[in-house]
């Protein structure tokens, strides 16, 4: 299949089933590519409307904006969103060296992780229940089991497990 040109005017990557890959393109890329908008009907935000003040910039910079470090909520949801996303997109069958690699990751993950509180609890979560790394199926499974096992500890709600591709992967039906 050849890429396709997006609204952003980059080239539609594609994912190894022949899809226009949602961890790949722009969200708009995306709905452009799977037909949800089209190229006419769309508007695209402007880049450069965006107000950037002289006392919002990183001294010297054109561009960059001054922001504070993440919290942890924000490091929070940006971490699943990346260990989902991982999850989601780890190979169907993968070979034992995947399969090593990926049990070897989270390892390394949850010693290297910012809040040291947060990274103990994912320690102690990875001892307690091994990563399930046979195939993306069990993956993306054992990875929503221990997001939700965080998600009761702060009072927030469980997420249905059986959508987690859904979620994370093919998207909802619309």
């Amino acid at each position: 299949m050849s890429p396709e040109e997006g609204l952003t005017g980059r080239k539609i990557i594609y994912d190894e089933d022949g899809k226009p890959c949602r961890s790949c393109n722009t969200l708009l890329d995306f709905k452009f590519a799977t037909g949800t908008i089209s190229k006419a009907g769309s508007v695209i935000p402007a880049m450069a409307a965006t107000d950037n003040s002289a006392e919002e910039l990183i001294p010297g910079s054109k561009t960059y904006k001054k922001i504070d470090p993440p919290d942890v909520q924000q490091l929070g949801a940006s971490s699943w969103s990346l260990l989902h996303s991982i999850a989601a997109k780890y190979p169907k069958t993968p070979s034992e060296t995947q399969q090593k690699e990926m049990s070897q990751f989270l390892n390394i993950f949850s010693h290297i992780y910012p809040c040291n509180w947060c990274a103990a609890d994912f320690e102690k979560y990875i001892r307690e229940n091994a990563p399930k790394v046979s195939s993306r199926e069990e993956l993306g499974r054992w990875m929503c089991d221990a997001h939700n096992k965080v998600n009761v500890k702060l009072g927030k709600p469980k997420f249905n497990c059986d959508f987690w591709e859904k979620r994370w992967k093919d998207g909802w039906d619309e």
